[in-house]
């Protein structure tokens, strides 16, 4: 029985990749010891007790048949946060943070209290970073999924974010009032097409399938979003979109025609691009 291993022994003898498996065994040590991480060096010659080892097993099992570590765990760190992620939501990626920095960016120029949308929350993930590290800011996040909403709303509880982040349902634009104007609108759309193969493979295989796909050819929801913008943004505000790392020159081309200006394509940490930004016309 795993129970009878030092946490030397367990980690050694685990078949999953070491990283994974030292970020399980630190949960369950968290979890049933209130132990830190550093614990899995300190105390390497440790022995789990019935429960823990148990749990330990389960987890690993999960893994082993492809559960992404953020659902097993029911947690991803974000930007300066962490959530509650689930099921339900796309679990967060780092490649995403780019678009906190360039709302942050623009918060911290403008120098005054900003309104901002987050169109497609999900887990609130984009929303609430932002938030978290701009107290003079008020969003408003958006999102056609009733689950992903209930889950947002319990990571702005979570973060004591509930004041300053506002949650609405609906598809895109739909989902607020005829008058709202936003200084900055961020989105991280269903950008993959239908039928890509990457759907089938990895952690993609777990994540809501309406999170990552448009059904169609990966631009619907960006051709939706960025045309809707010139009754959205206030003269001069900035809007930033995710993308497919080969959509950069048509999202830039979705911008030029809806006569948005000072087009910017930005990359990611890989060195791919990843999101596109534009301004309304003063």
């Amino acid at each position: 029985m795993s129970e009878s291993q030092s946490l030397r022994l367990l980690l050694s003898n685990c078949s999953l990749p070491a990283n994974e498996a030292r970020i399980l065994l630190a949960h369950v040590l968290e979890k049933h010891y209130q132990l830190p991480r550093s614990a899995l060096l300190s105390r390497d010659d440790m022995v789990l007790n019935e429960a823990a080892g148990a749990e330990w097993e389960a987890l690993v099992s999960k893994r082993i048949n492809g559960e992404p570590i953020a659902y097993i765990l029911g947690k991803k760190g974000f930007h300066n946060i962490e959530l509650f992620v689930a099921p339900g939501v796309l679990i967060p990626r780092p490649e995403t943070e780019l678009l906190v920095d360039i709302a942050l960016g623009e918060i911290t120029k403008l120098n005054q209290p900003t309104q901002v949308l987050d169109l497609g929350t999900g887990s609130g993930a984009i929303a609430l970073a932002i938030a978290s590290a701009a107290p003079i800011t008020s969003v408003i996040a958006t999102d056609q999924s009733a689950e992903a909403l209930a889950i947002a709303k319990q990571n702005a509880q979570l973060l004591q974010l509930t004041n300053q982040v506002e949650f609405a349902q609906g598809s895109w634009y739909e989902a607020l009032d005829h008058n709202s104007l936003f200084d900055i609108i961020v989105s991280n759309p269903p950008y993959i097409a239908d039928r890509d193969p990457h759907l089938t493979q990895g952690d993609l295989r777990f994540e809501p399938s309406s999170a990552l796909t448009d059904y169609a050819s990966g631009l619907s929801c960006l051709e939706v979003i960025i045309a809707g913008v010139d009754q959205r943004l206030k003269s001069g505000g900035l809007i930033a979109v995710e993308h497919g790392f080969d959509q950069s020159e048509a999202v830039a081309q979705l911008m030029q025609v809806a006569d948005l200006t000072d087009i910017q394509v930005y990359l990611d940490l890989a060195g791919h691009c990843r999101v596109v930004s534009g301004r309304k016309r003063l």
